[in-house]
Protein backbone atom coordinates (compact mmCIF):
# COMPACT_ATOMS: atom_id res chain seq x y z
CA UNK A 1 0.00 0.00 0.00
CA UNK A 2 1.58 3.30 -1.32
CA UNK A 3 1.24 6.64 0.76
CA UNK A 4 -1.74 7.74 -1.55
CA UNK A 5 -3.20 4.96 -0.21
CA UNK A 6 -2.99 5.17 3.16
CA UNK A 7 -3.12 8.63 3.82
CA UNK A 8 -6.97 8.05 2.68
CA UNK A 9 -7.45 5.81 5.98
CA UNK A 10 -9.40 7.69 8.34
CA UNK A 11 -6.85 7.06 10.62
CA UNK A 12 -3.98 8.14 8.72
CA UNK A 13 -6.21 11.29 7.54
CA UNK A 14 -6.87 12.05 11.51
CA UNK A 15 -3.37 11.33 12.16
CA UNK A 16 -2.04 14.09 9.64
CA UNK A 17 -4.81 16.81 10.67
CA UNK A 18 -3.40 16.87 13.97
CA UNK A 19 0.34 16.45 13.31
CA UNK A 20 -0.43 19.69 10.97
CA UNK A 21 -2.31 21.47 13.43
CA UNK A 22 0.10 20.81 16.00
CA UNK A 23 2.95 21.68 14.34
CA UNK A 24 1.23 24.95 13.12
CA UNK A 25 0.51 25.85 16.93
CA UNK A 26 3.40 24.49 18.25
CA UNK A 27 5.71 26.40 15.75
CA UNK A 28 4.08 29.92 16.05
CA UNK A 29 3.90 30.01 19.78
CA UNK A 30 7.72 28.54 19.85
CA UNK A 31 8.82 32.13 18.06
CA UNK A 32 7.94 33.87 21.05
CA UNK A 33 9.13 31.27 23.65
CA UNK A 34 12.90 31.02 22.08
CA UNK A 35 13.01 34.59 22.07
CA UNK A 36 11.95 35.05 25.52
CA UNK A 37 15.02 32.36 26.87
CA UNK A 38 11.89 30.39 28.28
CA UNK A 39 13.06 27.35 26.08
CA UNK A 40 13.47 25.15 29.03
CA UNK A 41 10.53 26.18 30.42
CA UNK A 42 8.35 24.41 27.38
CA UNK A 43 10.61 21.32 28.63
CA UNK A 44 9.47 21.63 32.66
CA UNK A 45 5.76 22.25 31.43
CA UNK A 46 5.80 19.17 29.01
CA UNK A 47 7.27 17.33 31.70
CA UNK A 48 5.05 18.37 34.63
CA UNK A 49 1.71 17.89 33.15
CA UNK A 50 2.15 14.47 34.25
CA UNK A 51 0.67 14.39 37.32
CA UNK A 52 -2.27 16.96 36.44
CA UNK A 53 -3.63 13.60 33.86
CA UNK A 54 -3.41 10.94 36.60
CA UNK A 55 -5.24 12.74 38.90
CA UNK A 56 -7.51 13.42 36.39
CA UNK A 57 -7.98 9.87 35.18
CA UNK A 58 -7.99 8.86 39.40
CA UNK A 59 -11.15 11.34 39.46
CA UNK A 60 -12.71 10.93 36.04
CA UNK A 61 -11.37 8.21 34.17
CA UNK A 62 -10.39 7.71 30.76
CA UNK A 63 -11.59 10.71 29.19
CA UNK A 64 -9.54 13.34 26.38
CA UNK A 65 -11.33 16.30 27.92
CA UNK A 66 -10.75 15.70 31.52
CA UNK A 67 -6.73 15.11 30.70
CA UNK A 68 -6.66 18.29 29.34
CA UNK A 69 -8.27 20.03 32.11
CA UNK A 70 -6.35 18.12 34.58
CA UNK A 71 -2.82 18.13 32.26
CA UNK A 72 -3.41 22.39 32.09
CA UNK A 73 -3.91 22.76 36.02
CA UNK A 74 -0.76 21.36 36.57
CA UNK A 75 0.90 23.46 33.69
CA UNK A 76 -0.30 26.21 35.38
CA UNK A 77 0.43 24.82 38.93
CA UNK A 78 4.19 24.42 37.60
CA UNK A 79 4.39 28.24 36.11
CA UNK A 80 3.30 29.33 39.50
CA UNK A 81 5.37 27.35 41.40
CA UNK A 82 8.84 28.44 39.29
CA UNK A 83 7.85 31.99 39.73
CA UNK A 84 7.54 31.98 43.63
CA UNK A 85 10.86 29.66 44.02
CA UNK A 86 12.46 32.85 41.83
CA UNK A 87 11.18 35.33 43.81
CA UNK A 88 10.93 34.43 47.56
CA UNK A 89 13.70 30.81 46.99
CA UNK A 90 16.05 33.56 45.72
CA UNK A 91 17.09 30.84 43.25
CA UNK A 92 18.10 30.93 39.94
CA UNK A 93 15.88 30.55 36.96
CA UNK A 94 17.09 27.67 35.64
CA UNK A 95 17.77 25.80 38.99
CA UNK A 96 13.89 26.54 39.90
CA UNK A 97 12.89 25.16 36.65
CA UNK A 98 14.72 22.24 37.51
CA UNK A 99 13.36 21.61 41.10
CA UNK A 100 9.77 21.88 39.64
CA UNK A 101 9.63 20.01 36.73
CA UNK A 102 12.03 16.81 38.02
CA UNK A 103 9.59 16.41 41.27
CA UNK A 104 6.24 16.98 39.20
CA UNK A 105 7.39 14.99 36.69
CA UNK A 106 8.55 11.94 38.99
CA UNK A 107 4.65 12.00 40.73
CA UNK A 108 3.62 11.97 37.76
CA UNK A 109 5.43 8.79 36.86
CA UNK A 110 4.62 7.29 40.50
CA UNK A 111 1.20 7.81 39.78
CA UNK A 112 1.12 6.13 36.45
CA UNK A 113 3.05 3.11 38.08
CA UNK A 114 0.65 2.43 40.69
CA UNK A 115 -1.95 3.14 38.48
CA UNK A 116 -0.95 0.24 36.13
CA UNK A 117 -1.18 -2.11 38.89
CA UNK A 118 -4.91 -1.76 39.05
CA UNK A 119 -6.90 -4.22 37.50
CA UNK A 120 -8.79 -3.24 34.12
CA UNK A 121 -6.51 0.27 33.86
CA UNK A 122 -4.89 0.81 30.52
CA UNK A 123 -2.69 3.68 30.95
CA UNK A 124 0.54 2.89 29.29
CA UNK A 125 3.59 5.63 30.31
CA UNK A 126 5.13 5.28 26.88
CA UNK A 127 2.46 6.70 24.98
CA UNK A 128 2.84 9.91 27.24
CA UNK A 129 6.19 10.20 26.69
CA UNK A 130 6.45 9.69 22.90
CA UNK A 131 2.80 10.37 21.85
CA UNK A 132 0.69 7.64 19.66
CA UNK A 133 -0.42 10.10 16.64
CA UNK A 134 -1.70 7.05 15.03
CA UNK A 135 -4.06 6.11 17.99
CA UNK A 136 -6.13 9.87 17.51
CA UNK A 137 -9.52 9.30 17.93
CA UNK A 138 -12.51 12.22 16.91
CA UNK A 139 -12.36 13.75 20.07
CA UNK A 140 -8.58 13.93 20.03
CA UNK A 141 -8.93 16.05 16.77
CA UNK A 142 -11.51 18.54 17.81
CA UNK A 143 -9.79 19.55 21.23
CA UNK A 144 -6.37 19.80 19.52
CA UNK A 145 -8.10 21.53 16.65
CA UNK A 146 -10.41 24.42 19.32
CA UNK A 147 -6.77 24.65 21.12
CA UNK A 148 -4.86 25.16 17.90
CA UNK A 149 -7.52 27.71 17.26
CA UNK A 150 -7.69 29.90 20.63
CA UNK A 151 -3.90 29.55 20.81
CA UNK A 152 -3.87 31.15 17.63
CA UNK A 153 -6.22 33.77 18.12
CA UNK A 154 -4.90 34.54 21.35
CA UNK A 155 -1.58 35.42 19.54
CA UNK A 156 -3.06 37.54 16.58
CA UNK A 157 -5.00 39.92 19.32
CA UNK A 158 -2.20 40.03 21.63
CA UNK A 159 0.21 40.19 19.28
CA UNK A 160 1.65 43.61 20.36
CA UNK A 161 1.68 43.37 23.68
CA UNK A 162 3.59 39.70 23.43
CA UNK A 163 6.00 41.98 20.81
CA UNK A 164 6.68 44.31 23.28
CA UNK A 165 7.33 42.67 26.40
CA UNK A 166 9.70 39.72 24.48
CA UNK A 167 11.90 43.03 23.40
CA UNK A 168 11.63 45.73 25.29
CA UNK A 169 10.16 44.93 29.10
CA UNK A 170 10.66 48.50 30.30
CA UNK A 171 8.96 50.58 27.54
CA UNK A 172 6.16 48.03 28.28
CA UNK A 173 6.02 48.84 31.87
CA UNK A 174 5.84 52.48 30.93
CA UNK A 175 3.39 52.19 28.33
CA UNK A 176 1.11 50.43 31.24
CA UNK A 177 1.37 47.00 30.34
CA UNK A 178 1.24 44.66 32.77
CA UNK A 179 3.98 42.52 32.15
CA UNK A 180 3.78 39.55 34.37
CA UNK A 181 -0.16 39.19 33.60
CA UNK A 182 1.40 38.93 30.04
CA UNK A 183 4.17 36.32 31.10
CA UNK A 184 1.19 34.18 32.94
CA UNK A 185 -0.96 34.34 29.94
CA UNK A 186 1.61 32.84 27.70
CA UNK A 187 2.73 30.58 29.94
CA UNK A 188 -1.52 29.47 29.65
CA UNK A 189 -1.17 29.58 25.99
CA UNK A 190 1.90 27.21 26.22
CA UNK A 191 0.55 24.88 28.64
CA UNK A 192 -2.63 24.36 25.95
CA UNK A 193 -0.23 23.85 24.00
CA UNK A 194 1.72 20.92 25.44
CA UNK A 195 -1.38 19.51 26.41
CA UNK A 196 -2.67 19.51 22.73
CA UNK A 197 0.51 17.95 21.47
CA UNK A 198 0.60 15.26 24.62
CA UNK A 199 -1.05 12.56 21.95
CA UNK A 200 1.07 13.55 18.83
CA UNK A 201 4.48 13.74 20.29
CA UNK A 202 4.71 13.16 24.14
CA UNK A 203 5.93 14.95 27.07
CA UNK A 204 9.14 14.10 26.14
CA UNK A 205 9.42 15.41 22.08
CA UNK A 206 7.26 18.47 22.55
CA UNK A 207 10.38 20.31 23.16
CA UNK A 208 11.41 19.35 19.39
CA UNK A 209 8.44 20.83 18.06
CA UNK A 210 7.99 24.45 20.04
CA UNK A 211 11.68 24.77 19.76
CA UNK A 212 13.35 23.44 16.38
CA UNK A 213 10.94 25.62 14.31
CA UNK A 214 11.19 28.78 16.02
CA UNK A 215 14.83 28.35 16.18
CA UNK A 216 15.36 27.53 12.29
CA UNK A 217 12.84 30.70 11.52
CA UNK A 218 15.27 32.92 13.41
CA UNK A 219 18.35 32.00 11.50
CA UNK A 220 16.32 32.84 8.34
CA UNK A 221 14.62 35.91 8.96
CA UNK A 222 14.92 39.20 11.42
CA UNK A 223 11.35 40.42 10.61
CA UNK A 224 9.73 39.30 13.90
CA UNK A 225 6.00 38.78 11.90
CA UNK A 226 8.25 36.67 9.04
CA UNK A 227 10.05 34.69 12.34
CA UNK A 228 6.27 33.55 13.20
CA UNK A 229 4.67 32.73 10.04
CA UNK A 230 7.99 30.97 8.85
CA UNK A 231 8.29 29.24 12.42
CA UNK A 232 4.80 27.96 11.73
CA UNK A 233 5.14 26.92 8.57
CA UNK A 234 8.13 24.86 9.15
CA UNK A 235 6.47 23.03 11.81
CA UNK A 236 3.52 22.02 10.18
CA UNK A 237 6.19 21.24 7.14
CA UNK A 238 8.45 18.93 10.07
CA UNK A 239 5.08 17.36 11.32
CA UNK A 240 3.96 15.96 8.22
CA UNK A 241 7.10 14.74 6.86
CA UNK A 242 7.97 12.95 10.07
CA UNK A 243 4.58 11.28 9.98
CA UNK A 244 4.92 10.22 6.06
CA UNK A 245 9.12 8.88 7.27
CA UNK A 246 7.18 7.25 10.72
CA UNK A 247 4.59 5.19 7.88
CA UNK A 248 7.20 5.02 5.58
CA UNK A 249 9.87 3.50 7.53
CA UNK A 250 7.55 1.77 10.10
CA UNK A 251 8.61 3.55 12.93
CA UNK A 252 7.51 5.81 16.25
CA UNK A 253 6.11 9.40 14.58
CA UNK A 254 6.91 11.39 17.59
CA UNK A 255 10.30 10.65 17.67
CA UNK A 256 10.16 11.00 13.52
CA UNK A 257 8.83 14.05 13.29
CA UNK A 258 11.07 15.44 16.16
CA UNK A 259 14.10 14.12 14.22
CA UNK A 260 12.79 15.71 10.91
CA UNK A 261 12.68 19.04 12.85
CA UNK A 262 16.23 18.63 13.85
CA UNK A 263 17.11 18.07 10.36
CA UNK A 264 15.32 20.77 8.89
CA UNK A 265 17.18 23.26 11.77
CA UNK A 266 20.53 21.88 10.53
CA UNK A 267 19.84 22.33 6.83
CA UNK A 268 19.11 26.07 7.56
CA UNK A 269 21.99 26.37 9.87
CA UNK A 270 24.54 25.25 6.99
CA UNK A 271 22.90 27.21 3.92
CA UNK A 272 20.60 29.78 5.27
CA UNK A 273 21.70 33.45 3.84
CA UNK A 274 23.52 35.67 6.00
CA UNK A 275 23.82 33.11 9.04
CA UNK A 276 24.30 29.88 7.72
CA UNK A 277 28.07 28.14 8.21
CA UNK A 278 28.29 27.68 4.06
CA UNK A 279 27.53 31.54 3.70
CA UNK A 280 30.20 32.55 6.92
CA UNK A 281 32.36 30.26 5.48
CA UNK A 282 32.31 32.21 1.58
CA UNK A 283 32.30 34.91 3.15
CA UNK A 284 35.53 34.38 4.98
CA UNK A 285 36.85 33.08 2.01
CA UNK A 286 36.13 35.70 -0.46
CA UNK A 287 37.41 38.36 2.61
CA UNK A 288 40.90 36.27 2.83
CA UNK A 289 41.15 36.69 -1.13
CA UNK A 290 40.01 40.18 -0.94
CA UNK A 291 42.64 41.17 2.07
CA UNK A 292 45.44 38.69 -0.45
CA UNK A 293 44.59 41.12 -3.44
CA UNK A 294 44.62 44.49 -1.33
CA UNK A 295 47.86 43.41 0.48
CA UNK A 296 49.63 42.75 -3.06
CA UNK A 297 48.22 46.05 -4.86
CA UNK A 298 49.62 48.34 -1.64
CA UNK A 299 52.28 46.15 -2.54
CA UNK A 300 53.11 47.70 -5.52
CA UNK A 301 51.90 50.71 -4.80
CA UNK A 302 54.86 51.34 -2.09
CA UNK A 303 57.39 49.55 -4.53
CA UNK A 304 56.60 51.96 -6.98
CA UNK A 305 56.70 55.04 -4.46
CA UNK A 306 59.98 53.92 -3.24
CA UNK A 307 62.03 53.61 -6.70
CA UNK A 308 60.08 56.39 -8.17
CA UNK A 309 58.68 53.85 -11.27
CA UNK A 310 57.31 50.68 -11.91
CA UNK A 311 59.70 47.76 -10.72
CA UNK A 312 58.58 44.14 -10.71
CA UNK A 313 61.07 42.35 -9.48
CA UNK A 314 60.85 44.50 -6.24
CA UNK A 315 57.10 43.94 -6.19
CA UNK A 316 57.71 40.89 -6.00
CA UNK A 317 60.29 41.10 -3.06
CA UNK A 318 57.52 43.00 -1.23
CA UNK A 319 54.80 40.89 -1.81
CA UNK A 320 56.78 38.12 -0.32
CA UNK A 321 54.85 35.08 -2.02
CA UNK A 322 55.56 31.51 -3.94
CA UNK A 323 55.84 31.48 -7.40
CA UNK A 324 52.02 29.77 -7.95
CA UNK A 325 50.77 32.39 -5.52
CA UNK A 326 52.19 35.15 -7.13
CA UNK A 327 50.90 34.51 -10.65
CA UNK A 328 47.50 33.82 -9.42
CA UNK A 329 47.22 37.08 -7.58
CA UNK A 330 48.88 39.14 -10.20
CA UNK A 331 45.95 37.71 -12.81
CA UNK A 332 43.28 38.39 -9.82
CA UNK A 333 44.39 41.95 -9.94
CA UNK A 334 44.59 42.28 -13.71
CA UNK A 335 40.96 41.25 -13.81
CA UNK A 336 40.17 43.95 -11.18
CA UNK A 337 41.62 46.35 -13.53
CA UNK A 338 44.19 47.57 -11.75
CA UNK A 339 47.07 46.72 -14.18
CA UNK A 340 47.56 48.37 -16.67
CA UNK A 341 47.15 46.56 -20.58
CA UNK A 342 50.23 45.26 -20.57
CA UNK A 343 50.74 44.08 -17.03
CA UNK A 344 53.74 46.01 -15.99
CA UNK A 345 52.31 48.84 -14.44
CA UNK A 346 49.53 50.27 -12.32
CA UNK A 347 46.52 51.18 -13.62
CA UNK A 348 44.91 54.97 -12.83
CA UNK A 349 41.90 52.76 -10.69
CA UNK A 350 44.80 50.03 -9.29
CA UNK A 351 46.78 53.22 -8.50
CA UNK A 352 43.27 55.34 -6.51
CA UNK A 353 42.72 51.84 -5.06
CA UNK A 354 46.10 51.95 -3.76
CA UNK A 355 45.70 55.37 -2.55
CA UNK A 356 42.47 54.82 -0.81
CA UNK A 357 44.25 51.47 1.18
CA UNK A 358 46.96 53.53 2.40
CA UNK A 359 44.74 56.41 3.48
CA UNK A 360 42.63 53.98 5.53
CA UNK A 361 45.74 52.47 7.19
CA UNK A 362 47.99 55.56 8.62
CA UNK A 363 44.20 57.44 9.32
CA UNK A 364 43.57 54.27 11.51
CA UNK A 365 46.64 54.34 12.91
CA UNK A 366 46.63 58.29 13.68
CA UNK A 367 43.17 57.46 14.93
CA UNK A 368 45.16 54.64 17.33
CA UNK A 369 47.14 56.85 18.70
CA UNK A 370 45.57 59.99 19.22
CA UNK A 371 42.01 59.14 20.15
CA UNK A 372 42.37 55.25 21.86
CA UNK A 373 46.08 56.36 22.71
CA UNK A 374 47.73 53.34 21.78
CA UNK A 375 51.50 53.17 21.63
CA UNK A 376 52.81 54.00 18.23
CA UNK A 377 54.73 50.28 18.27
CA UNK A 378 51.44 48.68 18.63
CA UNK A 379 49.23 50.71 15.95
CA UNK A 380 50.38 49.21 12.35
CA UNK A 381 49.53 45.84 13.17
CA UNK A 382 45.33 46.69 14.32
CA UNK A 383 45.78 49.02 10.79
CA UNK A 384 46.45 46.60 8.63
CA UNK A 385 43.69 44.04 9.72
CA UNK A 386 41.21 47.46 10.07
CA UNK A 387 42.39 49.06 6.44
CA UNK A 388 40.74 46.48 4.72
CA UNK A 389 37.15 46.52 6.68
CA UNK A 390 36.76 50.21 6.64
CA UNK A 391 33.96 51.78 4.33
CA UNK A 392 34.44 55.85 2.66
CA UNK A 393 31.82 56.88 4.81
CA UNK A 394 33.86 55.18 8.16
CA UNK A 395 36.88 56.45 6.69
CA UNK A 396 35.49 60.21 5.84
CA UNK A 397 34.10 60.02 9.89
CA UNK A 398 37.87 59.53 11.15
CA UNK A 399 39.12 62.06 8.93
CA UNK A 400 36.90 64.44 10.10
CA UNK A 401 37.40 64.11 13.77
CA UNK A 402 40.96 64.26 13.65
CA UNK A 403 40.80 67.53 11.93
CA UNK A 404 42.29 66.16 8.05
CA UNK A 405 45.35 65.26 9.25
CA UNK A 406 48.17 65.72 6.91
CA UNK A 407 50.59 62.87 8.33
CA UNK A 408 50.23 60.02 10.43
CA UNK A 409 51.91 59.04 13.72
CA UNK A 410 55.08 57.56 11.72
CA UNK A 411 55.34 60.87 10.11
CA UNK A 412 54.17 59.54 6.81
CA UNK A 413 51.83 61.40 4.55
CA UNK A 414 48.08 60.64 4.65
CA UNK A 415 46.83 60.50 1.06
CA UNK A 416 44.38 63.54 0.68
CA UNK A 417 40.77 62.45 -0.37
CA UNK A 418 39.70 65.45 -3.35
CA UNK A 419 40.10 68.74 -2.56
CA UNK A 420 38.62 70.70 0.59
CA UNK A 421 37.75 74.24 1.03
CA UNK A 422 40.26 75.73 3.74
CA UNK A 423 40.30 79.19 4.95
CA UNK A 424 40.86 81.48 8.47
CA UNK A 425 38.38 81.66 11.22
CA UNK A 426 38.19 85.09 10.55
CA UNK A 427 36.41 84.29 7.26
CA UNK A 428 33.46 82.85 8.33
CA UNK A 429 30.17 84.83 8.02
CA UNK A 430 27.81 84.60 11.41
CA UNK A 431 26.66 81.47 11.83
CA UNK A 432 28.63 79.11 8.99
CA UNK A 433 30.54 76.42 10.95
CA UNK A 434 34.12 75.32 10.29
CA UNK A 435 36.12 72.17 11.15
CA UNK A 436 39.64 72.70 12.93
CA UNK A 437 42.31 71.36 11.02
CA UNK A 438 45.30 69.34 12.55
CA UNK A 439 47.85 71.42 10.71
CA UNK A 440 47.28 75.03 11.80
CA UNK A 441 50.00 78.20 10.93
CA UNK A 442 52.21 77.06 13.36
CA UNK A 443 52.93 74.96 16.68
CA UNK A 444 51.87 78.22 19.11
CA UNK A 445 48.86 78.14 17.59
CA UNK A 446 47.88 74.69 18.11
CA UNK A 447 49.76 75.23 21.48
CA UNK A 448 46.73 78.12 22.47
CA UNK A 449 44.13 76.31 20.86
CA UNK A 450 44.51 73.41 23.44
CA UNK A 451 45.25 75.71 26.55
CA UNK A 452 40.98 76.21 25.17
CA UNK A 453 40.30 72.79 24.77
CA UNK A 454 39.94 73.13 21.03
CA UNK A 455 41.08 70.00 19.53
CA UNK A 456 41.40 69.22 15.80
CA UNK A 457 38.01 67.60 14.70
CA UNK A 458 35.82 70.12 16.41
CA UNK A 459 33.18 72.47 14.91
CA UNK A 460 33.33 75.94 15.77
CA UNK A 461 30.45 77.97 14.61
CA UNK A 462 30.73 81.54 14.20
CA UNK A 463 28.07 83.98 16.41
CA UNK A 464 29.75 87.26 15.88
CA UNK A 465 32.64 89.76 16.58
CA UNK A 466 32.39 91.23 20.07
CA UNK A 467 33.82 94.64 20.38
CA UNK A 468 36.75 94.37 18.03
CA UNK A 469 39.49 92.40 19.66
CA UNK A 470 37.74 89.00 19.91
CA UNK A 471 34.86 86.56 18.74
CA UNK A 472 32.55 84.76 19.62
CA UNK A 473 32.01 80.88 18.60
CA UNK A 474 30.27 77.92 19.87
CA UNK A 475 31.23 74.02 20.24
CA UNK A 476 29.76 70.97 21.16
CA UNK A 477 27.61 73.62 22.80
CA UNK A 478 29.78 75.73 24.85
CA UNK A 479 30.30 79.12 24.26
CA UNK A 480 33.97 79.95 23.07
CA UNK A 481 35.48 83.38 22.98
CA UNK A 482 38.54 84.26 20.82
CA UNK A 483 40.72 86.41 20.44
CA UNK A 484 41.11 88.66 17.44
CA UNK A 485 45.07 87.87 16.55
CA UNK A 486 44.44 83.80 17.46
CA UNK A 487 41.45 83.93 15.24
CA UNK A 488 43.10 85.75 12.35
CA UNK A 489 45.81 82.52 12.43
CA UNK A 490 43.50 79.78 13.00
CA UNK A 491 42.61 77.29 9.89
CA UNK A 492 39.49 75.52 9.50
CA UNK A 493 37.46 73.27 6.78
CA UNK A 494 34.23 75.32 5.65
CA UNK A 495 31.24 72.86 7.00
CA UNK A 496 29.11 72.98 3.97
CA UNK A 497 25.69 72.95 5.23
Amino acid sequence: MDWIDIIQEPWALRALLASVTVGLMCGVLGAFIVLRNMSLVGDALAHAILPGVVVAYMIVGYSTLAFFAGAVVAGLLTAVGITWIQHRGHTRNDAAIGIVFTAMFSLGVMGISQLSRQEGVHLDLKDFLFGNVLGVSDADLWLTGLVAAYVLLSLVIFYRYFLVTTFQEVIARTMGIDVRLVHYYLMLLLSFAVVASLQMVGVILVVAMLISPAATALLLSHRMKKVVALSGLLGMIAAAAGLWLAIAWETTPGPAMAVTATGIYLLAAIFAPGKGLLYKYLAKRSLHRKVASEDMLKAAYHSQQAAGSFDEQQWRQAANLSNSEWSRQKNRLGRKGWLNASGNGLSEKGEAEAERLVRAHRLWETYLARQVGMDIAHIHTEAEHYEHLLTDEMLEEVDASLGYPATDPHGSPIPAKGSRETMLLTALAAGQQGLLAEQQSSEHVSAQLWQLGLMPGCVLEMHARTGGDSYALSTGGKQVVLPAALAAEVVVFLVKT
